[in-house]
């Protein structure tokens, strides 16, 4: 038996919102073929044990509950290389901002 994680540890659940078949028939069939499943990240709302059952309360406000996979988990996603194009967008606005007399 593990040592409970205490409450309002940031962690991620995991739960099957929708087990393969009970898909809707508009997805495509290998869709249809493996679970809907749903990864949160929040804050425990009370102490909970790693691969037990657990309720977090996400950033947003929402309570949810799911199988507590992670402790203290990393954001991993990114959003692609930089594009030049748009690199100097934000000076640009902020010197039209200026002009307008809507910022220093």
């Amino acid at each position: 038996m593990t040592e409970p994680i205490a409450q309002g540890t940031w962690v991620e659940i995991h739960r099957i919102v929708l087990p393969a078949g009970e898909r809707a028939p508009q997805v495509p069939e290998d869709t249809r073929r493996v679970p809907l499943e749903m990864r949160v990240k929040g804050f425990l709302a009370a102490p909970a044990e790693l691969g037990g059952e657990a309720e977090i309360l996400t950033p947003a406000d929402r309570r949810l509950k799911g199988r507590l996979i992670e402790v203290n988990p990393a954001y991993t996603h990114g959003f692609g290389p930089p594009i030049p194009e748009l690199l100097p967008i934000g000076e640009e606005a902020r010197a039209i901002l200026r002009n307008r007399g809507r910022i220093r």
